[in-house]
């Protein structure tokens, strides 16, 4: 008869991870009203402050619409070099007399995508997200319909678009965690655009401006993404900085003032790299244990983990994962080489305890039949093993 068997083996027996000094991790004040922050690799959130309110994001909203564009540029129903019109109602709306963020686009220009995409990054023009949503939608209507959907297929389940500006209006709405969300899908989904965010300047039409970004500045490591001002949103920023091997994604809003916002998000990015790390606690193909078989032709399996399991660990909480190796024993053959036969269970303090199956490293045969009566009788006379 089979019994449940529990083998507990420390982390640093299982993954072979060497947790060197461990400083405490302090918990960290914020001025922000909504914050979070994301590790890029793991999706692990290290930090948050009313994450899920869905809030005014202000031109932080432009990212979906810049999400669009690069979508359509990827599946090549776009291209850089493709000319779009400048209508009367983006200059309007968008332009220089409209006294907001702007592109500073003529009405009736002829501008190539590519312009447009760094006059929606980094001068952050109203403008140039009507005009690219016009000549992509037919309307700047039809454009946030595109912006819902997209936002539904990204897990975006606190947004709500109407435009492709981030426009003050009621139904514009978004959660700093679906912006953390958009981030790290554009960083992902788009590596060979993902450079645009992090130019400092661009010139059109004689008109040099800055990216607004204060992260580009005060920090090297920082390379995106996107921040927005309105008087209801207060200031924000979507950024991002990758130190190393490590890429953390940071959303804010609701700071007071400029500076304020310089000082919150150069912060919070600091404490994140300096109090957490990733560990690859599991390794794919790592063997854990040895599994006895029951009348098969070898008389064990190894059992392997089946993914690598990177996580993202407090430091001062590394010393206190906890891995146990569930499985059954002995297994009866015939076993196949990727059957299921355990689970590593990993605790990890703060965490959501997760499964990690166990596979069989190889196939096992069954025994003949006279193998079967050699096995039945040790059985007899000596019992299990």
């Amino acid at each position: 008869m089979l019994s449940k068997s529990k083998l507990y083996v420390s982390t640093l027996l299982m993954s072979g991870v060497i947790f060197g000094q461990v400083t405490m991790a302090h918990a960290i004040e914020t001025k922000a009203k909504n914050l979070i922050l994301m590790d890029y690799d793991t999706g692990h959130y290290l930090y948050q402050k009313e994450a899920q309110k869905m809030i005014p994001p202000a031109s932080m909203s432009k990212l979906m619409t810049i999400y669009i564009v690069f979508s359509k540029l990827k599946d090549g129903s776009l291209s850089e070099d493709d000319i779009f019109t400048v209508s009367e109602n983006a200059w309007r709306k968008g332009g220089a007399a409209s006294g907001s963020s702007t592109m500073f686009l003529n009405i009736k220009e002829k501008v190539r995508v590519g312009d447009l995409i760094q006059g929606i990054i980094i001068q952050s023009g109203n403008d140039a997200c009507i005009v690219a949503a016009e000549n992509i939608a037919g309307s700047e209507e039809d454009f946030a319909v595109m912006m819902n959907t997209e936002a539904k297929k990204l897990g975006m389940n606190n947004s709500s678009f109407v435009n492709s500006t981030g426009w003050p209006h009621p139904d514009q709405r978004m959660s700093v965690e679906d912006l953390a969300i958009l981030a790290r899908a554009i960083i992902k989904d788009f590596p060979e655009y993902y450079h645009f965010f992090s130019e400092k300047n661009y010139t059109h039409n004689n008109i040099r401006q800055g990216n607004r970004n204060p992260l580009l500045y005060s920090m090297p490591e920082a390379d995106g993404l996107k921040t927005g001002h309105t008087e209801e949103a207060g200031f924000c920023l979507t950024g991002s900085a990758k130190r190393g091997d490590r890429r953390l994604i940071s959303v804010m809003s609701g700071l007071s003032s400029n500076k304020e916002r310089s000082e919150e998000a150069e912060k919070i990015m600091n404490w994140g790299f300096r109090e957490f790390d990733n560990y690859k606690v599991l390794k794919q193909g790592q063997k854990v244990a040895e599994l006895p078989v029951w009348m098969g032709e070898s008389k064990s399996v190894d059992l392997l983990v089946n993914q690598d399991v990177l996580k993202t660990i407090k430091k001062s909480k590394a010393p206190k994962v906890k891995m146990t190796v569930v499985y059954d024993k002995p297994v009866k053959a015939p076993i196949m080489q990727g059957d299921k036969l355990g689970y590593v269970r990993v605790e990890i303090p703060g965490q959501k305890v997760e499964e990690i199956p166990l596979i069989a490293s190889q196939e096992v045969k069954k025994l003949g039949w006279f193998g079967k009566i050699v096995e039945n009788i040790k059985y007899l006379l000596f019992g299990a093993e």
